[in-house]
C-alpha cells in the first residue's frame, strides 16, 4: 500500500518538488518513488530547511510532515559533520519515520538507527556504534541510551520534534526538557504538529531560534476531506449500532476505545458478529502491535480496535471508516483520530458515539473543530435504543438532524 500517494497528483497548477533547493541526487530519489508534486506543508517548509531555518509546522495530520524534515535533514548532514535526530511520541511513528529517512539516506549512504522501548537495547547499541547520522527514538529509550552512553547528544547539529503535542499529551515533558538542555545550543530545531497548546510554546521561546512559523491549516484543523457524523446513543446500545455500521461499511475500519480493557472487549465482539479484528493498545508487545497493524495495512484484518497509542502512529491509506466508540478524553485527540482517513487525498468518514451524558464532551470538540457535528440517527436502531429521558431537559424521542438550531442533547434552542 503506497503511503505517499498524496505526492502524486501531477495536475495540480504545475507545483513540483523542481525549484525548493532540493539536491539533484534526492530529485532522483524523489521520482524513483513516483513523489510527483509537494504537498503545501512542503512546499513551504523544505526551502525554509534548506536554509538552516527554525521551523514551526502546524499542518492537520496525513499531510505529508514527515518528508518535510527528511529531505532537508538529509540534504544538510551530507554536507557537514554531526548527527540528525527526530524524537516522536509512539514507537509506531517513530517506525513509520525511519521507513521514510531510509528512502531517501540510502542515496548518500546514510544509516538511520530507530531506538524505541519494547525491543531489546542489544541490537539498538550494535546500530549506534556503526555510527549513523539519523537517530529517530521516542524520548524514554533515547534517554537509557544517553545514560549508557550509547548516545552523544553533543554530536547533534539537526533536530526535530515530529508530533510535538502528542509527546506532551503522553507525560513527556520532563524527558523531552532534560534532552534539550544536553543538546547543544549551536543546532537547528524543526518542531512539528496538528495543534499548537500553549506548553509547546514555552519549549518554542526557550529551545529555538527566531523560528519561522509554517501553518497550512489553523491548530485543531480537521483532515480536507473527511465528512464527519454523530450518533447519541445510550451506552448499552452502542453494540447494536455498531454492528450495523460493519455491515454497511465493506472497507478498512478504524475504531477508537478510550480503554485497552474496553478495547479487548470490542474487538471480541466484532468477531462473535464474523468480521475479523486485532487491537493495537499498550498492553500488546510490540511484535503483536505491529502484527496488528501489518494485518490491517495488508487486508486481512478489517477492524482495528485502538487506543489512542494508535491515532497519530497509524499511517494507512484506504481507511474508509473511523469510529469513535469512546469519545477521547482529551478533546484535540478527535481531529488526530479521525485524521487516520482521508489521508492522502481520499475521502472518508468519521463516525461518533455519545452517550446522552457526554453533551459536554461533544462540546468541546466542536470548539476545537470550529463546527458542528451533524447528528444522525440509524433507520435499522429505533430511537427508544439511542436515548432515554432521565430528566425534563432530554426529550424522549428527539428529531437530531432536523434541527441544527437546537441543542443536540436538550432540544433547546
Amino acid at each position: 500500500m503506497n503511503t505517499n500517494s498524496y505526492a502524486q497528483r501531477d495536475g495540480q497548477s504545475g507545483r513540483s518538488f523542481y525549484g525548493l533547493g532540493i539536491a539533484p541526487k534526492i530529485l532522483d530519489t524523489l521520482e524513483r518513488i513516483k513523489f510527483k508534486v509537494p504537498t503545501p506543508i512542503q512546499e513551504k517548509a523544505i526551502p525554509l530547511a534548506i536554509q538552516g531555518k527554525d521551523i514551526i509546522g502546524i499542518a492537520q495530520t496525513g499531510t505529508g510532515k514527515t518528508h518535510s524534515f527528511a529531505i532537508p535533514m538529509v540534504q544538510l548532514l551530507e554536507q557537514k559533520k554531526g548527527i540528525g535526530l527526530v524524537l516522536a511520541p509512539t514507537r509506531e511513528l517513530a517506525i513509520q519515520i525511519d521507513e521514510a529517512f531510509k528512502e531517501i539516506a540510502r542515496a548518500f549512504g546514510m544509516l538511520t538507527a530507530c531506538l524505541i522501548g519494547g525491543v531489546p537495547m542489544e541490537g539498538q547499541v550494535e546500530v549506534l556504534r556503526r555510527k549513523p547520522r539519523i537517530v529517530i527514538a521516542t524520548p524514554g529509550r533515547l534517554i537509557d541510551h544517553m545514560g549508557q552512553w550509547n548516545f552523544l547528544p553533543e554530536e547533534v547539529v539537526m533536530l526535530v520534534l515530529d508530533e510535538a503535542d502528542r509527546m506532551l499529551d503522553m507525560g513527556f515533558a520532563l524527558q523531552i526538557d532534560k534532552i534539550l538542555r544536553f543538546l547543544p545550543q549551536a543546532r537547528q530545531t524543526m518542531l512539528f504538529s496538528a495543534t499548537m497548546p500553549k506548553e509547546i510554546m514555552g519549549i518554542v521561546a526557550k529551545h529555538m531560534k527566531l523560528p519561522v512559523s509554517v501553518e497550512i491549516a489553523l491548530s485543531g484543523t480537521t483532515a480536507e476531506h473527511v465528512t464527519q457524523e454523530l450518533f447519541i446513543v445510550k451506552k448499552e446500545a452502542k453494540l447494536k449500532l455498531l454492528s450495523k455500521l460493519l455491515a454497511h461499511y465493506k472497507g478498512a475500519i478504524l475504531l477508537f476505545s478510550r480503554t485497552k480493557h474496553n478495547a479487548q472487549k470490542i474487538m471480541r465482539s466484532i468477531k462473535d458478529m464474523g468480521y475479523s479484528a486485532a487491537e493495537m493498545h499498550s498492553n500488546r508487545s510490540l511484535s503483536q502491535r505491529r502484527e496488528a497493524l501489518d494485518g490491517f495495512k495488508s487486508g486481512r484484518y478489517k477492524v482495528l480496535v485502538a487506543t489512542d497509542i494508535a491515532a497519530r502512529g497509524i499511517d494507512v491509506t484506504g481507511i474508509e471508516l473511523v469510529i469513535n466508540y469512546d469519545l477521547p478524553s482529551d478533546a484535540e485527540n478527535y481531529v488526530h483520530r479521525i485524521g487516520r482517513t482521508a489521508r492522502a487525498g481520499q475521502r472518508g468518514h468519521a463516525v461518533s458515539f455519545a452517550t446522552p451524558e457526554q453533551s459536554r464532551d461533544v462540546r468541546d470538540i466542536e470548539k476545537i473543530i470550529r463546527s458542528t457535528l451533524p447528528v444522525s440517527q440509524h433507520p435499522e436502531v429505533p430511537p427508544e435504543e439511542f436515548i432515554e429521558s432521565k430528566n425534563d431537559s432530554l426529550p424522549a424521542k428527539p428529531t437530531w438532524h432536523k434541527n441544527r438550531q437546537k441543542d443536540k442533547f436538550s432540544g433547546k434552542k
